[in-house]
């Protein structure tokens, strides 16, 4: 054996074209018959004029498929397709399983409102939530409230009863200190409590919103009561913009229980309203329900009827954010809460007003009521 390995190398060494020749032959070979067809395919690609050849590039037996090397990097699932023209938001959105996102800018956590949210029929694995709260020390203690009433209902609830997806982001922007009733609501503060509460109303909508949300739900932190079948009724009158009557349950001064108006932020424009904005500077804001400022805007709050059909319609020029039914495509298109004056307006107001802008319709139902926490 070891005669015949010197016999091959000393014929190699003196006639090296014998060594060669075979090897040359061997890569005319694998040129032609490899190669070529890779190269015919994309001349006949190309003079089909397609914009992309998919066949598989570096074909041959000592070449790897760089497409393959490229895909087993990358994670499973890296690619998600989502069709909107597919996406449905309509007046049967439950038997069409169409999603809900629940939004609430929370300040303060009241049990009463948690419980009334979990009162609601519509399908929990069809509803996600999603919460704002305050970079705040008492922001800190809603936290922890919120957290461990979602525990709890989590430990407590079947698979199939819990929601879809619960999102709680903290406020990277700035909120009014005290958010006591009397404090928050004072007229002095309006437009700097306002343009913060906008700031987080579109953080959270905008960090919230999935591909496959059909209606978005505002629900203030504040509600603590209202009909389990709130989204159905609401989504049947299949409005892109519809805000429920906010009223606010009390006891009379002959110690009665009464209800009266609380929410005056659901308007129809008067043309004192228009006059009065007309003579503001740019940066200043026409805010309703104060003595101060008479526009004298018909308010949904008044024309509560409860001799009347719940389901009465209402155009509106201006919303409250208290209970506010908001098709997910208004948002998509970029209506938002102006945190600054948009027409003098501002916040939810400025909301309805871009919504309209943009070619929607506004409407409340003055007589379907939701309850506020009377403080």
């Amino acid at each position: 054996m070891v005669y015949s390995k010197q016999m091959i190398i000393r014929q190699i060494r003196r006639k090296p074209l014998l060594a060669i020749g075979p090897i040359a032959l061997l890569l005319v070979l694998y040129l032609f018959l490899f190669r070529g067809s890779d190269s015919s395919s994309s001349t006949s690609a190309s003079s089909k004029k397609t914009k992309y050849s998919y066949e598989k590039k570096g074909r041959g037996w000592f070449s790897k498929n760089k497409d393959s090397i490229i895909l087993q990097d990358l994670p499973q699932n890296h690619i998600s397709h989502y069709d909107l023209n597919a996406l449905t938001t309509s007046a049967n959105a439950l038997e069409n399983k169409e999603q809900v996102l629940i939004l609430t800018p929370m300040s303060k956590f009241l049990p009463q409102y948690w419980e009334n949210l979990n009162k609601l029929t519509y399908d929990h694995s069809l509803i996600e939530l999603g919460f704002i709260i305050p970079r705040s020390t008492e922001g800190d203690q809603v936290l922890k409230q919120l957290e461990s009433a979602i525990k709890k209902q989590l430990s407590s609830l079947k698979e199939t009863e819990k929601w879809k997806k619960i999102t709680i982001l903290r406020q990277d922007s700035d909120s009014l200190k005290s958010q006591l009733e009397k404090d928050r609501h004072a007229l002095s503060v309006q437009k700097e409590r306002r343009s913060m509460m906008a700031l987080a109303r579109n953080s959270l909508v905008f960090t919230t919103i999935s591909p496959y949300t059909s209606w978005c739900l505002w629900l203030d932190a504040d509600i603590v009561e209202s009909s389990p079948t709130l989204l159905q009724d609401m989504i049947a009158h299949d409005k892109a913009v519809l805000s429920a009557n906010v009223y606010q349950r009390w006891t009379d001064e002959n110690n009665k229980p009464a209800i009266r108006p609380y929410d005056f932020n659901n308007w129809v424009e008067s043309d004192e309203g228009l006059k009065l904005a007309s003579q503001l500077k740019d940066d200043e804001i026409v805010v309703e329900g104060y003595a101060e400022m008479a526009t004298y805007r018909p308010l949904m709050a008044h024309f509560y009827d409860a001799n009347a059909d719940a389901n009465t319609e209402m155009a509106l020029d201006g919303v409250g954010g208290g209970a506010l039914l908001v098709k997910a495509d208004v948002h998509r298109d970029g209506a938002m809460f102006p945190s600054f004056p948009f027409y003098h307006l501002i916040e939810t107001e400025g909301f309805a007003k871009m919504a309209k802008r943009l070619g929607y319709e506004v409407f409340g139902l003055p007589n379907y009521l939701v309850y506020h926490y009377n403080e």
